[in-house]
């Protein structure tokens, strides 16, 4: 009788008396595990954006580049501030590539999931003048070349270098790769023709694009994308065919999503949760996944995780193949 009226005494002063929500008390840090300049921190500085012109949270928004040991120093920085709730990370496949390529006792699991905001294509990007119209042109320049062509991306062992090494055995070729700390700088080599190629996401090379020092050959998905409106020469994102259509038998894409460390309370998660979904709603995501032609997909809770699980598995057999997997 005494458990029941406990019970009942907690229900009304939950009814009479809500619980505050959390809701931060300073700064928040999102930290970008690469250099300025790519794709993982041009959307962590749109969220930024888009927090506070829409007035999201009563806490300042602060980007912090921590881009050394290919992201291993961004993954352990949030990796030891477990409990704190006022630091994220937007990461992509590395997360689950870094550990396995390095052996770092590092696991997505210690962190806490908060949304996938989209998945990003790969572009196989030449500079302007270059003679390759396909990808078949490119991989027959690719075949005569010694020595061989060198392909820039960023970082070694992560999502570019497995899609270099993914052409390598379509083509039965050899490439150089040349890592990078961030698709802005691969872009860059690219566009003064330090490099033959890259294979940097569609945000990382649309301004050397419109600038007509890069073009586009091809996109390493299943499908074309979408996004119809005229980017440079008079094409769209959904003028660029497929590697596949062309002969080059590659499909990969990535998640880009966002977590806080683990450790953090239920309230802390949900805030976030929340903060980001309204954060995926507004016209100014829209606006950036169409301008950087992200593929929309936003997932959280169980789906965000279920997701993970099968992109792990994923990358755990692609990384063996590659003989990207730490000994």
């Amino acid at each position: 009788m005494k458990q029941h009226w406990l019970a009942a005494g907690a229900a009304l002063v939950a009814v009479t008396t809500p619980a505050l929500a959390w809701e931060p008390t300073k700064a928040i840090e999102i930290v970008v595990p690469f250099s300025a300049g790519g794709a993982s921190d041009q959307m962590a500085r749109t969220m930024q954006g888009i927090i506070q012109k829409n007035n999201l949270t009563s806490q300042p928004i602060i980007v912090v580049n921590k881009p050394a040991a290919g992201g291993a120093e961004g993954m352990l920085d949030i990796q030891k501030a477990a409990g704190d709730p006022h630091k994220l990370i937007t990461t992509s496949s590395g997360i689950f590539m870094t550990p396995m390529a390095t052996k770092l006792p590092l696991n997505w699991t210690e962190y806490t999931p908060i949304a996938m905001m989209a998945q990003d294509s790969f572009v196989l990007w030449v500079n302007a003048k270059a003679p390759y119209q396909t990808a078949g042109d490119f991989m027959t320049a690719a075949k005569a070349a010694s020595p061989p062509l060198k392909i820039g991306g960023t970082s070694s062992k992560r999502e570019d270098n497995l899609i270099v090494f993914g052409m390598e055995k379509a083509g039965g070729v050899k490439f150089a790769y040349i890592p990078h700390t961030s698709g802005g700088q691969a872009s860059t080599q690219l566009s003064g023709n330090h490099i033959d190629a890259s294979t940097n996401n569609p945000a990382e090379d649309v301004a050397n694009w419109r600038g007509g020092a890069t073009r586009p050959i091809c996109v390493f998905s299943e499908q074309k994308m979408t996004y119809s409106t005229p980017v440079a020469d008079g094409k769209s994102w959904a003028d660029i065919p497929t590697c596949a259509s062309q002969g080059l038998n590659v499909t990969y894409q990535m998640l880009r999503g966002m977590f806080m460390p683990g450790k953090v309370t239920k309230e802390q998660q949900a805030f976030y949760v929340n903060l980001f979904k309204k954060v995926s709603e507004t016209p100014e995501w829209k606006d950036y996944l169409a301008r950087s032609a992200l593929v929309p997909d936003y997932r959280d809770g169980e789906a965000f995780v279920t997701f993970l699980k099968a992109d792990e598995e994923k990358h755990a057999k692609l990384m063996g193949e590659a003989g990207f997997t730490a000994k």
